[in-house]
C-alpha cells in the first residue's frame, strides 16, 4: 500500500461522506509458492501475502445500512444494504461484502452500518486472492467498527464460509489464512485439516533471487470455471478409495504409497485429480525443508513438478498458463516456475535470479504476448504483512 493510495481513499471518504473516515484497514492478497487445489482436499499449501491489497476507509453509521463506494478501476460504483436484510444481489463485488456480513451474524457477531470506501490494487480474476483480500478487508473493519477481537484463523473461517455459503465458490481456506495472519518476510505453511500453521521465512533477497508473478490477463470466474467440477471429483475419488480404505474423509489422509496400491480400483478421472492432490501434499512438505535450509534450487525443482502435475493430472493450467510457464523456462536463471491459484487462467509465478529478472520480464511477456496475443503483467514482488488497521 502506498501513501498515495492511502490518501485517495481518504479523499474520497471524504467528499462522498461530507467527514473523515473513523480508520483505515488493508488485507492483501496472495500468491501461492506450492500445494495447489489442496486445501479443499483438508492438506497442505505454503502461500505468501502479497504487497498488493485491498483498502477500506470506514466510519459507523447510526443506522444499520451499508453504504459502499468501489473505486477499483475494474469494479466502480456504489450500492448499499440494510443488515436486517442481505440479499444475493446488486454488483459482484458487493456480494462479498454482504457475505462476510451475513457470515458474522451467522457466528453470533454484532454488525452494524457503516459507511465505505474500497480501493483494492490485487489484479482481478488473476489467482491473487483479490475476493479473499475484500473479505478479509470488509471483516477487519465490520469486527473494529464492534469493538470485537476476533482472531486471525477464525476471521478466516468466517470468510470463508462467506464465499462458499454466500455467493456460491467452494474454495479452501488458504486465501482468507494467509490474508488473515500473513507475517513479512515468510511463507505460510498451513496444513488445511485442522488449521495448524508455521510461519516459515522467505525472503530470497539476500540470495541474489527474486519472486516474479506473471498476468496471463486471461481472466476467468470462479464460479462459472470448472474449479467447482474439481471439488467435486476429488470427492468422488475419496469415495472410491474408501472401498479399499475404509474411514478415509479426505485425499489429504491417502499416502503415496496407497494411492499406488489401490489406483487402479479408481475410474480414470477421479485417478488422475487424485494422484495430483497426494503427491502435491508432499511436495509441500518437501519444500518446506527446502526453505529451512535455503535449497532454492530444490525449490525450484519442486514448483517445475507442480505445474506438471497440474497440467496432466489435474488439467487445471491452460493454454495461457502453459504458455507462460514454458517461455519462463527458457529463461536463462528461472530457478522454478509454475501456475498459482485455482488455474484455468489467471497468474503463473516464477523464482528467478536477480541479475535476469529485467531479461525475464521483457523475454517472457514479448514471448507470450507473440503466442496469445495478450498483453500480459509482470510484478516483482515481496512477501507482506496480512490484515490489520493502517
Amino acid at each position: 500500500m502506498t501513501p498515495q493510495r492511502l490518501e485517495t481513499v481518504q479523499a474520497a471518504f471524504h467528499h462522498r461522506f461530507s467527514g473523515q473516515p473513523s480508520f483505515t484497514v488493508r488485507a492483501p492478497g496472495r500468491v501461492n509458492i506450492i500445494g495447489e487445489h489442496t486445501d479443499y482436499n483438508k492438506g497442505f499449501v505454503l502461500p505468501c501475502a502479497l504487497d498488493f491489497d485491498v483498502i477500506i476507509a470506514a466510519r459507523p453509521r447510526a443506522d444499520e445500512t451499508f453504504v459502499m463506494l468501489s473505486l477499483s478501476k475494474d469494479n466502480a460504483g456504489e450500492t448499499s444494504f440494510p443488515v436486517d436484510n442481505i440479499e444475493q444481489s446488486g454488483p459482484r463485488w458487493a456480494q462479498y461484502i454482504k457475505g462476510v456480513a451475513w457470515a458474522l451474524g451467522q457466528a453470533g457477531y454484532d454488525v452494524r452500518g457503516m459507511d465505505l470506501v474500497i480501493e483494492g490494487d490485487v489484479p482481478i480474476s488473476s489467482g491473487l486472492s483479490s475476493s479473499a483480500a475484500l473479505e478479509i478487508a470488509a471483516a477487519t473493519a465490520m469486527a473494529h467498527a464492534a469493538g470485537l477481537k476476533i482472531p486471525g484463523p477464525e476471521l478466516a473461517l468466517i470468510c470463508q464460509r462467506a464465499e462458499n455459503e454466500f455467493v456460491g465458490v467452494n474454495s479452501g481456506i488458504m486465501d482468507q489464512f494467509i490474508s488473515a495472519v500473513g507475517q513479512e518476510g515468510h511463507a505460510l505453511f498451513l496444513d488445511c485439516n485442522d488449521l495448524s500453521h508455521q510461519h516459515v521465512p522467505f525472503d530470497v533477497e539476500p540470495d541474489g533471487l527474486r519472486l516474479v508473478v506473471m498476468n496471463t490477463c486471461y481472466k476467468r470466474s470462479l464460479k462459472d470455471s470448472i474449479y467447482n467440477d474439481r471439488v467435486k471429483e476429488c470427492a468422488t475419488a475419496v469415495e472410491q478409495l474408501a472401498k479399499p480404505i475404509p474411514g478415509i474423509k479426505h485425499l489429504r489422509e491417502v499416502s503415496w504409497e496407497q494411492f499406488l496400491e489401490y489406483r487402479d480400483t479408481l475410474d480414470e478421472v477421479p485417478r488422475k485429480r487424485a494422484a495430483h492432490v497426494i503427491s502435491e501434499n508432499q511436495r509441500v512438505l518437501d519444500a518446506v525443508k527446502a526453505m529451512a535450509s535455503g535449497d532454492w534450487m530444490a525449490l525450484g525443482c519442486l514448483m517445475d513438478a507442480s505445474h506438471d502435475s497440474l497440467q496432466t493430472d489435474y488439467e487445471a493450467t491452460g493454454p495461457h498458463l502453459d504458455a507462460m510457464v514454458e517461455e519462463a523456462r527458457r529463461i536463462p536463471g528461472t530457478i522454478g516456475s509454475r501456475m498459482t491459484g485455482a488455474g484455468f487462467g489467471g497468474c503463473a509465478v516464477a523464482l528467478v535470479r536477480e541479475d535476469a529478472v529485467e531479461q525475464f520480464t521483457e523475454q517472457v511477456s514479448a514471448r507470450y504476448r507473440e503466442r496469445m496475443n495478450l498483453e500480459p503483467g509482470m510484478y516483482v514482488v515481496k512477501a507482506a504483512a496480512g490484515a490489520g488497521i493502517v
